[in-house]
This record gives structure tokens, sequence and C-alpha cells, in this order.
């Protein structure tokens, strides 16, 4: 059955900075593991590391975000190498939407690939949001997909950007091509029946 996905619901994490690249979200050295099971741990190793360095505490590891469901980016999220170890490790820590200013193209790609959203929001609206998160950490948000909103409780917080066709995928659950592939193997089957080097005497 294909997972339809119009609703996250959950508290979030600010996370403030421009350009944050897939080197960042997960270290060049963690692209070596067979399976991605596990790499929730490492997202943002070093920054974290560094953060710890001098007396201060990442996102990542704040103790009031640790339960948060719901990423807020700023400009360009995801830049630099197409790894998809990235949203690989955010989506195992817990990340299952991502509001942003904008994201890498390929980035945005491989987020879709794995369920979970990423909704466009202004510069504005962004700061907005994170500062909201730091003043009530532990408020619980609903990223709507189907009217493309954020909302506290009942009130709409501010509307959300996303392209027509990948909403649609969204609601529909067809951006689960494993799922599309299980739901048709009939029809796979029949294909493959009628070709000739799949059916070889």
């Amino acid at each position: 059955m294909l997972m339809k996905i119009d609703k996250i619901i959950g508290s979030a994490i600010p996370l403030k900075g421009n350009d944050i690249d897939t080197d960042r979200i997960i270290p060049a050295r963690f692209l070596k593991c067979v399976v991605f099971d596990g790499l929730g741990h490492h997202v943002f190793e070093d920054d974290r590391r560094e953060e710890k360095s001098r007396g201060s505490v990442h996102p990542f590891d704040h103790p009031e975000y640790k339960k948060g469901t719901i990423l807020v980016v700023n400009n360009n999220f995801g830049c630099g190498s197409s790894r998809e170890h990235a949203p690989q490790a955010l989506k195992r820590f817990g990340i299952k939407a991502i509001i942003g200013e904008s994201f890498a193209e390929i980035f945005f790609g491989n987020c879709l690939a794995l369920g979970v959203p990423c909704l466009r929001v202004g510069e504005k609206e962004a700061a907005l949001i994170q500062t909201m998160i730091e003043e009530k950490p532990s408020e619980q948000y609903t990223v709507d997909i189907s009217d493309l909103t954020l909302k506290k409780g009942k009130d709409v917080i501010c509307p959300l950007f996303m392209q027509g066709t990948v909403q649609e995928q969204f609601l529909s659950g067809t951006w689960d091509v494993t799922g599309i592939l299980l739901e048709n193997q009939s029809l796979i089957k029949q294909v493959a029946s009628r070709l000739p080097y799949l059916n070889w005497a």
C-alpha cells in the first residue's frame, strides 16, 4: 500500500545559517557505510563537536529539541555534494519534514525519494518560526501538505510553498517508487513475460 503523507505533526528544531552543505550534515568519513542504519547518530557530528568545544550547544544536541521532527532552516540548505546519506541521516535522526527558504535541487530530490517533504517559506517567515521554536521548544506544529500551511494548534502561522506536482506525489503516495513497484507486480510480470531476453528456452 502506498504511504500517503498529508500532515506532519511534532515539535521543531531551529537550525540557523545559510548554505549548510551535505558535508556538514553528514561528514564524508561516514559515507563508507554499507547500510544507512545508525547514520542518525552522526548527523552534524563535526558541527556538534565544534559547538561543544566552544562551550555552546548545537540544536541537534539541545535537550529541548531532541524529540523534534520538523527542521526549520534558512537559505540553500543541502548544497554541496549530492550524497544521499545527508537526508538519510536526517530521517534516521527523526526528521520528518524540513521547512526552509530554499533547498539544493539534488538534496530536495533525495528527500522526496525518502518521503521527507521540503517546503519553502520566505526569509522573514523562516526567522519568525525559528524564534517561535526557541521561545517555546516543546510547542507542537502541524505541517499541512493538503493546504500548504504551518499551523500551531488551529492557528495558521504562515503559508508554505511546494510545487504542485510534488505536493500531489506526497498526497497520493506516489513519492514511494518502491511501493508503486510492489503494487504493480502482476503488471511487471506480464511485461516480463513478453520480453524475449527474459524467456530464453
